[in-house]
Formats: structure tokens, sequence, C-alpha cells
């Protein structure tokens, strides 16, 4: 697991400083939308997941200061599994949203939690990573003609085979991998803003 994909060092470094708005924003729509699903999964309703993933992110812009990385520490990921753990068994149990504030509750949401196997942790990881995908992809859409666009989507997201994409639109299997290969190039670069490693575990 120590090879697998992490959250940019960069980013983290970059969120420390409250006032990078775009370090944020890019944060955001990495995270917020995976603390979402991961309380829906658990039974959260809509709203109370969407209240669950805003105190989560409350939480990291908080206490992000005293993260702490290196090769004898837990990765990010585990630092934010345990937070939205926290904040999604402190939903489903029903307890007072105003209960504490400040410094009272970060700590609450950083205390100990079993999680079964690593089970959040492995979560955040594959939900980031798709997040990661999703976020640089509506980044660098603008940047190409539909016609590119569609044939890499086609041919590299929905899996369909290049002979029947080139077929599909009227041009020559030539013209989709070189799509694919313009697209890709230019999404690996974005991902690194956010995201380090490989888009292996996402693309066929």
């Amino acid at each position: 697991m120590d090879d697998l994909p992490e959250t940019s060092e960069t980013l983290i470094g970059r969120v420390r400083d409250p006032g990078d708005e775009e370090a944020w924003r890019r944060f955001a729509a990495l995270y917020r939308p995976v603390v979402v699903r991961m309380g829906l999964r658990r039974g959260l309703q809509e709203a109370d997941a969407e209240d669950v993933a805003q105190r989560v992110m409350v939480a990291v812009s908080r206490a992000i200061a005293r993260f702490e990385s290196g090769p004898d520490r837990p990765p990010f990921r585990v630092w934010l599994s345990k937070i939205a753990t926290n904040a999604i068994l402190n939903a489903l149990s029903r307890a007072p949203r105003d209960r504490g504030s400040g410094d009272t509750e970060i700590a609450g949401l950083l205390r100990d939690v079993p999680v079964p196997d690593g089970e959040g942790e492995r979560e955040i990881r594959r939900e980031g990573q798709t997040e990661a995908f999703r976020w640089a992809a509506a980044e660098i859409k603008c940047e190409f003609s539909h016609s590119v666009w569609i044939l890499f989507w086609e041919s590299m997201v929905e899996g369909l085979e290049v002979e029947h994409v080139a077929q599909r639109h009227g041009r020559g299997t030539g013209a989709v991998y070189m799509a694919r290969f313009r697209v890709m190039k230019r999404l690996r670069e974005k991902v690194q803003e956010v995201w380090d490693g490989s888009l292996g575990e996402i693309l066929p």
C-alpha cells in the first residue's frame, strides 16, 4: 500500500495557508464529495451527509497545521479518514449539532476510533483518486475540441473499442489514439496538482 497514490504533498502544504483560496477550492472539490458519499453509504440522509462534509472541511482547516507528514508518520488519508469517520459516527448517533466548538470539536473528531481493516483509509484513497480524475477532467475539458474530447472519453473512460469509436464518429483509428494521447498527457499533468501517482486504477 505504500506505493499507492496519495494527496499531493504540495496541495497539503498549500492548504496550511488559510489565505490560499485556490488550494482550498481544489481540496474541497477533491474531498467534500468523498465525505458525502461515505456518509450516505453509512446511512446518513443527504442533508446530514452534506452537513458532515462541511464540518469535516472546517475541522481540517483548523487542524491541518498540526498534521505532520514523514516516513514514520501515518499518511494524510489516515488522518483525514479519522476525522471523517468520527464526524459520521457523531451524526449517526444523533449527537447534538452544536455540541462543542473550535478546538473541543476538533479534538473529538481527531480521537481514535476503530475502523475495521483500514476501511476508512481505503475508502478515502479510492474515492479521492476518483475525485481527482473528475476534477482534472472538468478543469481541462475546455482546452480541447468536442470531437477530440469525445474520442478520448468513449475510448478511455467508457472503455469502448478504439475501432468502434472511430467508426462511430467517422474517423480513423489514428485520430482516436491521438486524441487519447493528447488528453491523457494533459490530464496527468492536471491530476498531479492534487494527487501524487498514476490514474491506472481509474482508467481501463
